[in-house]
């Protein structure tokens, strides 16, 4: 056994040493279901071969849908090393106790669930309807969303975590665009080198993504203007930053000056209330210098520029108005192996609580940071902005909970 953990140790860069020693006390085991994405365009796995073991090693019982971490590079000898059971079917998969995926499952994988089991997924908003939450509903499923899971602190550990990821790679797509190898690039470095002028970025939204493309692109020389409505997020960007940056409030004057000269614009405004709200008018995107690139992170919230419209990882990137739009949702899954690390570091200390705890259903009981995810519980609706969204009568889950107990 010590020998295989050394290996997965290796790949995935985590010190088993450390990872393999019980932390739990509680006899309680759960089965934990990981079916593989059948999404084109999400590659990411929410538990590593590392995690697994770990979960395992403390007396819990793990599904892992065949080739659910092929396109991440783990494979299922990994996962069954690791104490994994290997299933070969997705139905399998679906019936575990708690079930762990990446994209919200499909209707037809929402049947194959048991009543009363646990789901944990993204909820990507921006792509349901409201027959989703009735699926979910007539299973009498708990369904946690990562967009809304809290952690101890009142943070957002799963949209820190992708934020970060999205944040560092869109530098990277920036550039790419830019050149001359693109259709429609203006040919010109990402950065800036002796006697040339730097390249003008302009970021809208002043939280993790924001941040984390600002470090990349002061890193490569690129000359950096960012725009939010919030005086304490601009505040607290430029000192983490520690260098001078351009911050402005958002009025529509001062952005599209700026917006007239860019060479790259970040959308990444974050919806408070699920959807993000457009600042760029498609008049504004129309001024822009030709060949400049847009790149709309806040696309899953519904994008915060008015011409962008969601797009795959297979076709990146339309161009309009001679600009080059990149409206991929899922950023993160250009780096899968990196973002399912990431997610799986998450998630296996809140799934051994969990069994700590004796189940999900403890969980939501007994953690608020943990309840801030559910939007339904046992058969009912219970985030208020969904159901708004979707014209369905909610029910508040502190109430539900004191009715239950």
């Amino acid at each position: 056994m010590g020998a295989k953990m050394a290996e997965i140790s290796k790949e995935t860069g985590v010190y088993p040493q450390e990872a393999l020693a019980k932390v739990g006390t509680s006899d309680h085991s759960i089965l934990i279901g990981v079916p593989k994405e059948v999404g084109a365009q999400e590659k990411r796995v929410v538990l590593t071969p590392e995690a697994v073991a770990l979960l395992v090693n403390n007396n819990q019982r793990v599904m892992v849908e065949t080739g659910a971490g092929k396109a991440s590079k783990f494979s299922d000898k990994e996962y069954a090393d690791a104490g994994a059971k290997v299933v070969y079917s997705s139905k399998e998969a679906f019936e575990a106790e708690v079930v762990l995926k990446v994209a919200p499952p499909t209707e037809e994988e929402i049947a194959y669930m048991k009543p009363g089991s646990c789901l944990m997924s993204a909820l990507q908003l921006g792509k349901q309807r409201a027959e989703y939450i009735h699926a979910l509903n007539r299973k009498k499923v708990t369904a946690v969303s990562f967009e809304h899971l809290e952690d101890k602190v009142g943070g957002m550990p799963v949209v820190r975590a992708m934020s970060e990821i999205a944040g560092s790679s869109v530098m990277l797509i920036a550039a790419e665009y830019l050149s001359s190898a693109k259709k429609g690039g203006k040919g010109l470095i990402l950065g800036g080198i002796t006697g040339v002028p730097p390249t003008k970025v302009v970021i809208i939204g002043a939280g993790t993504v924001a941040e984390y493309a600002a470090r990349a692109g002061l890193g490569l020389g690129a000359s950096i203007e960012i725009f939010d409505n919030h005086l304490y997020k601009l505040r607290r960007i430029k000192q983490l930053l520690g260098q001078q940056v351009y911050t402005s409030t958002i009025d529509n004057y001062t952005l599209g000056q700026a917006l007239k000269k860019a060479d790259v614009v970040i959308g990444a405004l974050r919806g408070e209330k699920g959807r993000a709200k457009v600042v760029v008018s498609e008049e504004m995107v129309a001024e822009m210098m030709p060949g400049s690139i847009l790149i709309d992170v806040s696309i899953d919230q519904g994008g915060c520029i008015e011409t962008s419209r969601m797009t795959t990882h297979k076709e990146p990137a339309f161009i309009l108005y001679d600009i080059v739009h990149y409206c991929v949702p899922n950023i993160a899954s250009r780096v899968s192996r990196t973002a399912s690390m990431s997610l799986s570091n998450i998630f296996t200390p809140i799934l051994l609580q969990m069994a700590d705890l004796g189940g999900a259903e403890e969980m939501v009981f007994n953690y608020k940071w943990f309840m801030k995810g559910v939007y339904t519980y046992r058969g009912s609706l219970t985030n208020a902005h969904l159901g708004r969204k979707f014209q369905m009568n909610h029910k508040e889950l502190q109430l539900l909970l004191a009715a239950r107990y």
